[in-house]
């Protein structure tokens, strides 16, 4: 399958525990329904909350297919998975493996503590799409904000990680954006000051 043809997959990241039924909860299972019916596949840390909801969200889509779900799980045992998840990756990377989880297409955030804003910091390295949902944690905070001033793109002068009230906002910023974010990191170097 060409690069052309491939579905993306957009990571959904967020709180690691939601009440079920909690406005988090609904919210991440709706974003997740919308992003299958778009025709992406999600990826996420694969444990509970956010995670667990968005996969299960996922998988109610109409258009849902097997292999839609994936999640990079941080320790060594597959059974740790979410009940939700076509596609474990038993990472052993702990912490590490939000690097993983970072270089999806696109990332989804909603909410979250530490873990997530490292995922977010990350994706930003990456040169990645960010969607930031405007609920209370790290995603609430960083919307519509640059993570720092290194310029990503000169062609798209208003990155930043983009903020988001609801679903149909995340699915359209995705739509309208997402093939502009294409780059790819190169690793770390030595910059200059001027750069």
């Amino acid at each position: 399958m060409n690069a052309d043809t491939r579905r993306k997959a957009v990571a959904v990241v967020g709180d690691a525990f939601v009440p079920a039924g909690s406005p988090k909860d609904v919210l991440a299972a709706e974003i997740g329904r919308a992003l299958v019916d778009a025709g992406f596949r999600v990826m996420t840390g694969g444990l509970g909350g956010v995670m667990e909801s968005a996969c299960r969200g996922a998988k109610s889509s109409d258009r849902y297919a097997p292999g839609d779900t994936i999640g990079v799980l941080p320790g060594h045992d597959p059974t740790e998975a979410n009940p939700h998840v076509d596609i474990v990756i038993p990472s052993g990377l702990d912490h590490v493996r939000n690097s993983v989880v970072a270089h999806a297409d696109a990332l989804v955030a909603i909410g979250g503590g530490a873990g997530t804003m490292s995922e977010i910091c990350l994706a930003w390295i990456y040169k990645r799409l960010i969607i930031a949902v405007r609920v209370e944690g790290w995603s609430g905070r960083v919307a519509d904000q640059r993570i720092d001033e290194r310029v990503r793109y000169a062609d798209v002068p208003e990155d930043r990680v983009y903020g988001a009230g609801g679903t149909s906002d995340v699915i359209g910023l995705l739509s309208e954006r997402i093939d502009r974010y294409t780059a790819q990191h190169h690793g770390v170097r030595r910059r200059d000051p001027g750069e």
